[in-house]
């Protein structure tokens, strides 16, 4: 496939991206090369290779999902300017 200056001023317009007259050119080979790399990924045997669900899929045990506040509630509240432990307190916002 191939693109020509027409289908690359297209694609600019619809990408909403500013391309020059003198730029048209080297977009057209820049574009038509990754195509014709993309096109490379189709000669490829894939015969007998098992599809991925996702990247970085491990048979590892997940862990358990347990929520805490870490117990340091005080340490925290501390650098608090006006702290109303258990809470924070913050100006009132609403007019």
């Amino acid at each position: 496939m191939s693109l020509d200056r027409e289908t690359i001023v297209r694609i600019a317009k619809l990408a909403r991206i500013d391309v020059e007259d003198s730029e048209i050119d080297g977009l057209a080979s820049e574009l038509n090369n990754i195509l014709d790399w993309v096109e490379t990924l189709n000669s490829i045997s894939t015969e007998g290779v098992e599809p991925m669900v996702g990247v970085g899929v491990s048979k590892a045990p997940l862990r358990m999902d347990n929520t805490n506040d870490g117990d340091i509630a005080e340490a925290v509240l501390a650098n608090a300017p006006d702290p109303a432990p258990p809470y924070f307190t913050v100006p009132k916002v609403i007019e």
